[in-house]
């Protein structure tokens, strides 16, 4: 028998633990608002891409700038697109990731934060502004550099010349597309490396290890999702930049296909080439662009997606 002096807890109500507060409520409704908001602008985008792009895909050949049909019309883009991006990001990623460490692990606190100010700022430069300085400053310096390349180097096709003594090419574009997502990758590779384990990295120290070793062995492990993610969030904006390249490349209309970096023949971007070719298009040579304009966006798409499946497989095999 139970003590009469004992007294039984009150269960708790089942309404009261399923109530949400108003202002819970309401954040969550902000937030899937904000969602839907999202995907309802990126499938207009896409609704609309493909309903005025579908009859670019037969338009007639003056419209595509004398190529026979739309796909060799947009393939010579497509190349100059993924060349230009894969430039700035071969130059850009190992920079980035450099100055990342410089400012998390290596320099000083009060030099850190200077740096990676100086760097935040390179992010709010207009791209309008780089397009001007790698047309009139950046590019006809390496000029000279072009024209060592091809004496010295010409033997290789990436540098088979003639070398453009403007320095408008491919290579400079791809070197101010480069400096422009530095700021990006820098920024998120910071924030991860800062992020690692004290515990992770004091533990590789103590264990006999050098400070590259530690950052080898803890702190990239840790970060690599991140670091894929920022490099894949630079290449998005390399492969979507317009002025810049429209400004320091010096090829017309869709643009040869080589590989030639430094030859005054360039391929053109798809950016570019919307941006340049119209405001004087009209009829079927709207749709064409715009036609373009659908592949780069299904180029973008398929890349964020597969950056995605990327940072998802790493993080499986670094929690297993």
């Amino acid at each position: 028998m139970s003590s009469p002096d004992t007294v039984k807890a009150p269960k708790p109500s089942s309404s009261r633990s399923s109530t949400q507060r108003p202002g819970d409520r309401i954040f969550r409704g902000l937030s899937v608002g904000a969602a839907c908001v999202i995907l309802a602008a990126l499938a207009g985008v896409a609704i609309f891409l493909t309903v005025e792009g579908i009859p670019g895909l037969s338009a007639d050949p003056h419209a595509m700038s004398g190529q026979a049909n739309f796909f060799g019309y947009a393939w010579r883009l497509v190349f100059g697109t993924l060349l230009a991006a894969v430039i700035a990001l071969v130059v850009a990623t190992p920079l980035s990731i450099g100055m990342a460490l410089v400012i998390s692990h290596y320099a000083p606190r009060k030099i850190a934060s200077s740096l990676g100010y100086l760097v935040d700022l390179l992010a709010a430069v207009p791209s309008v502004v780089y397009g001007l300085w790698g047309i009139l400053f950046f590019g006809p310096r390496l000029g000279d550099l072009y024209r060592w390349l091809e004496a010295n180097l010409g033997w290789i096709p990436l540098f088979a010349g003639p070398a453009a003594g403007s320095g408008r090419t491919i290579l400079t574009a791809g070197l101010v597309l480069a400096i422009m997502i530095l700021p990006i990758i820098t920024a998120i590779c910071r924030e991860i490396f800062a992020q690692t384990p004290t515990l992770h990295q004091e533990a590789a120290l103590a264990l006999g290890a050098t400070r590259w070793e530690m950052i080898r062995y803890a702190v990239f492990p840790y970060a690599r999702s991140g670091m894929v993610s920022a490099t894949m969030l630079g290449l998005g904006r390399a492969l979507g930049e317009t002025m810049a390249v429209a400004m320091v490349l010096s090829s017309a209309g869709v643009g040869t296909i080589t590989w030639n970096l430094i030859s005054t023949e360039n391929p053109n971007t798809i950016a570019a080439n919307i941006a340049r070719q119209f405001p004087e298009a009209s009829g079927d040579a709207v749709n064409v662009l715009i036609a373009s304009g659908l592949v780069l966006f299904v180029i973008t798409f398929i890349v964020n997606f597969a950056a995605r499946a990327v940072v998802a497989r790493s993080g499986k095999k670094l929690n297993g």
